[in-house]
């Protein structure tokens, strides 16, 4: 028999032996350049900065619309430049987060943003064929022939 309060159950196992503290698998400096995660950053900067570029040079038909894609390529170029920097100087070694999860998590919410820009900016290319009536008797093009050209080259 037993002693009074003891079971024969044994006491469960330590979950910090199963469960180890994430290590960041991602290199500090410039070796982040090497990685697969610091190429899309890279490619990140490159192309928000490509699509800035189309979206302002083009004249403005939809205001709502295109004003949502600026703010995804400003917004996003600008927190690929900040997250790139934490790599590079070494922040990430500093800063007590899970740097694989949140590698992770950032580049599919970037996904996210850009995908939704490519469908509002891809929607505003559509409407270069329909007319836009000023009066009776003349008819305009939303988008010029030039600006259609950057329209697809920024939804691409």
């Amino acid at each position: 028999m037993l002693p009074r309060g003891a079971s024969s159950m044994p006491p469960p196992p330590n979950p910090a032996a199963y469960f180890p503290q994430p290590q960041v698998t991602l290199p500090s400096g410039p070796e982040i350049l090497r990685t697969y995660s610091g190429a899309v950053i890279f490619l990140e900067i490159l192309f928000g900065t490509i699509v800035w570029i189309l979206v302002a040079s083009t004249r403005v038909p939809l205001p709502l619309l295109q004003g949502w894609v600026m703010f995804v390529a400003v917004t996003a170029w600008f927190l690929s430049i900040v997250f790139l920097c934490v790599f590079l100087f070494g922040y990430a070694n500093r800063i007590a987060v899970n740097w694989n999860q949140t590698d992770f998590l950032f580049h599919g919410a970037t996904f996210v943003f850009y995908f939704g820009a490519f469908l509002l900016q891809a929607a505003t290319t559509s409407l270069h064929h329909f007319p836009r009536k000023f009066n009776s008797t003349t008819q305009v093009k939303i988008l010029s022939d030039h600006e259609y050209n950057i329209s697809i080259a920024a939804s691409v």
